[in-house]
């Protein structure tokens, strides 16, 4: 029996197996049995030379964003829209047969924007080259799942699906849990919250099965099952989604009113050009980027040239943006801005710049 068999199978008995607590440590088991066999698929595929172009794109800009949807959703016309790329747009299913990247700036940021061809249901299996576009994926900064407002919303679920059955988390964080495998000592397991999901006897039935007998695991939030799972296998990527409706000027207001009150949602019509401008700053908002701007002593901030950086920064993180020698001679910085009690101040090299300050770094 093959990996997709074996996955068919688990599939199936965990929709036939009825959720209680009496069978919650059985489907416990098969979920770390479906993780595992998943995780095989995917690596089994790196090793196999498989004929056909690949959808590698160097990466560029200050952040990648990854359009994933069904195929004539409006991801061509999108690109064309946004950026000076053009992709080709017709009114017939599987238009784009690679992956088209595309560039557009915004608030002094590059972001690169990639068309990949439309995904079909079993992507992640392999169907419709749908693991090379999904391994693309893995490697953005944002994913945009561009969805056909005039269709059911099953659509969004059934991506949803693809994309979790190969690792891709979307707008969630990293379980807050201490996970150490230890070569002695047996399996230590502590939570500092009550549990409703998972206890001692669920974790050692799936560290087993995973060939893992001594670890020490500390639980800070109640999480489940498949985030346990996650935890162990240490490969999953927590990625920022936003969901865009296309085709807006195709449905009614109370259906429009709808989609648009949805978290993490935006609504377009990439034909009528109606609210891409609130599209590209959802992104920008999304990406966590801000400015920095550079001062030269006596001279004034330079606003036409900025630094991009992500929410968080701190000093030297900008001076690694300016020159990558730069930190090692750093001695201190003036900076005016909404980070400081007073402009300019005399900071340090640990101070955490805000969005829109000016910087002066002054060398040994």
């Amino acid at each position: 029996m093959g990996i997709l068999e074996k996955i068919n199978d688990i599939e199936n008995e965990i929709k036939r197996t009825q959720k209680n607590k009496a069978t919650e440590y059985h489907l416990g088991l098969l979920k770390a049995k479906l993780a595992k066999y998943r995780v095989q698929l995917i690596e089994g595929s790196k090793t196999k030379s498989e004929k056909g172009e690949g959808f590698d794109v160097m990466k560029s800009g200050d952040a990648r964003v990854v359009m994933i949807g069904f195929p004539s959703v409006g991801k061509s016309t999108l690109l064309s829209k946004l950026t000076p790329a053009e992709s080709i747009a017709a009114a017939y299913e599987f238009t784009t047969l690679t992956c088209v990247p595309g560039k557009f700036t915004y608030k002094g940021a590059t972001i690169q924007l990639l068309d990949l061809p439309g995904i079909i249901e079993g992507a992640s299996q392999g169907k419709g080259r749908g693991r090379q576009v999904i391994a693309v994926a893995r490697t953005a900064d944002i994913v945009l799942m561009m969805l056909d407002a005039t269709k059911p919303t099953k659509q969004r679920e059934l991506l949803e699906a693809e994309l979790e059955a190969v690792g891709i988390r979307l707008n969630q964080s990293f379980p807050n849990v201490s996970f150490k495998i230890k070569k002695a000592g047996g399996i230590s397991f502590n939570a500092t919250v009550k549990l409703h999901y998972l206890d001692a006897k669920m974790v050692h039935n799936i560290l087993h099965d995973y060939k893992i007998f001594n670890a020490d695991i500390v639980i800070r939030e109640d999480i489940t099952v498949d985030q346990f799972i996650d935890v162990i296998l240490g490969n999953r990527r927590y990625i920022n989604c936003i969901y865009c409706y296309n085709k807006i000027d195709q449905i009614t207001m109370e259906e429009l009113d709808r989609l648009a009150h949805q978290p993490d949602t935006v609504v377009v019509s990439c034909e009528q050009d109606l609210n891409m401008d609130f599209l590209v700053d959802t992104i920008w908002k999304k990406l966590n980027l801000m400015r920095v701007y550079t001062k030269r002593r006596g001279e004034l901030p330079e606003f036409d040239d900025s630094l991009i950086v992500r929410n968080g920064a701190t000093v030297e993180h900008v001076c690694h943006a300016i020159h990558r020698t730069l930190a090692d001679s750093f001695r201190y910085a003036l900076v005016w801005g909404t980070s400081t009690k007073h402009n300019p101040q005399r900071v340090g090299i640990h101070h955490q710049v805000h969005d829109e300050d000016v910087i002066q770094v002054v060398k040994k």
